[in-house]
């Protein structure tokens, strides 16, 4: 997966608590492994007046002309709770999607993405209520996420500070999910494969 050092963004306001997945993504897209082609499903039915999704709701957030190519997102509390559908942070990945900030996650969304290369940041109530109010009142709101200094800087130059588990911080700053942390280490695992296969035949 690509590497998360330092972003910088237009941001999007999802004023909205308690987002699940189905909203997310709905379960009629659920269909297919490959992790692209999700982001035109992409709240779907908030997005769309329609089944099909060929017809735009204008009056969603994401469909407003000012927001259309952002890449951070600013939403509320228990953002991704419901169902652990790693199609979520794939389709949120497949749309542009960077950063995500909010007061709270749900804790396997928050771990999904992070296996997908999304930076989610919690940041207190006050400082997300700051970032919608620049974001509103500023045309093309940029908001920068700096991974190492664990840091949001919002469009008027106010610093938030972010806590970050060390693992998660490891695997996004090197680009790497799980399995690709463990191939790190494939040339001890085979030394210790072939040791076992000389010391303890009896296991191979």
């Amino acid at each position: 997966m690509e590497s998360f050092v330092k972003h910088t963004g237009l941001a999007v306001p999802l004023d909205r608590a308690n987002i699940d997945t189905d909203a997310i993504i709905p379960k009629q897209f659920l269909k297919k492994i490959d992790r692209k082609g999700f982001g035109k499903h992409l709240f779907h039915e908030w997005r769309y007046t329609d089944y099909e999704g060929t017809k735009e709701n204008p009056e969603f957030v994401l469909n407003k002309p000012a927001y259309r190519s952002a890449t951070v997102l600013l939403t509320r509390d228990n953002f991704g709770c419901g169902s652990s559908r790693e199609h979520a942070p794939w389709a949120l990945a497949d749309y542009g999607f960077r950063v995500i900030i909010a007061p709270s996650f749900a804790d396997i969304f928050y771990n999904n993405c992070v296996k997908n290369g999304i930076l989610l940041t919690a940041l207190k109530s006050n400082e997300v209520d700051d970032l919608f109010n620049e974001t509103l009142n500023t045309k093309y709101a940029k908001v920068t996420a700096d991974l190492p200094a664990q840091k949001i800087i919002s469009p008027s130059g106010k610093i938030f500070s972010f806590v970050i588990n060390p693992f998660a911080k490891d695997c996004l700053l090197k680009g790497l999910d799980q399995i690709g942390w463990t191939l790190q280490f494939n040339d001890k695992i085979s030394g210790y494969e072939q040791k076992l296969a000389t010391t303890r035949p009896w296991l191979a």
